[in-house]
């Protein structure tokens, strides 16, 4: 049975995730995580729809046993192609980054255009562009892959000239399109804001983990699942080297990663 301090579930196919996860533990300070990296199979966004339900799937299983009470999945590509599977999987709320990010681009856009860069994956699924036309029809939709962008931040170039360059080339064709709001969707994208704010001026940049967090909190409060009181905590894990993951993710959680197990999924 689950209760108010039963742990949060959070999930992605690598380090990235952890941008999420950082928002989380900023809005919801009483909250135990359980984060699951799935580094051993990392990229997502290059698989295909079925490996990702799959893998996607193995990683419900394991968060089942820990009884979370609640799923955050913190992937893009994810959340494009496998929560309906997700949700239907799993007994408590499931909830992905992909809708929160579209809700924040439907409302910032004032010309009505709206730009989404992410994985080949995330953006071969459309799932950004149905989203923000369903919330209004009369919007344009503008998407591009981004792919070199995720090794270029774990490289730690978060604004090396090269990265400069590169955002210049991905978004130029998009720009060209006079988007006034640009949605970040992947987990790694907003640890390059300094560099797409500066390529893209004048563009609000729409960071998904950040409006994940906000949309998380008024669903546990709505369930009344939501901690009131106690210390967070957070417990990790990843399906490959812990060390290496470690080493990633005090980037991307900001040095509160003491110690990451291994977790043996699967196929893995």
């Amino acid at each position: 049975m689950k209760n108010n301090r039963s742990p949060i579930g959070v999930f992605d196919s690598g380090v990235g995730g952890l941008t999420v996860l950082r928002a989380l533990m900023r809005r919801l300070p009483h909250e135990r995580f359980v984060y699951v990296g799935d580094t051993a199979r990392v990229p997502y966004g290059t698989k295909s729809p079925e490996a990702v339900k799959r893998f996607s799937l193995e990683i419900a299983r394991f968060l089942k046993k820990r009884r979370v009470k609640a799923v955050v999945v913190a992937c893009n590509t994810v959340s494009a192609v496998a929560l309906p599977e997700l949700r239907r999987f799993l007994p408590v709320p499931v909830m992905g980054v992909l809708e929160p990010g579209a809700t924040a681009a439907a409302r910032a856009t004032r010309t009505g255009r709206v730009g989404v860069i992410g994985t080949s994956a995330t953006v071969r699924s459309r799932a950004y562009e149905r989203e923000i036309r369903r919330l209004n029809p009369a919007l344009r939709v503008f998407s591009r892959p981004c792919p070199l962008f995720v090794p270029l931040v774990e490289e730690g170039w978060l604004t090396h000239p090269v990265t400069r360059r590169v955002a210049q080339l991905y978004l130029s064709p998009i720009l060209a399109k006079r988007v006034d709001a640009l949605v970040l969707g992947c987990t790694h994208y907003p640890l390059l804001k300094t560099v797409l704010k500066s390529v893209a001026r004048n563009v609000s940049l729409i960071d998904s983990a950040e409006e994940t967090a906000k949309s998380v909190k008024r669903v546990l409060e709505r369930k009344d699942l939501l901690a009131r009181s106690g210390r967070g905590s957070g417990v990790f894990f990843s399906s490959d080297d812990p060390d290496k993951f470690m080493a990633l993710g005090h980037r991307f959680l900001g040095g509160k990663l003491r110690r990451v197990r291994r977790i043996h999924l699967d196929g893995v």
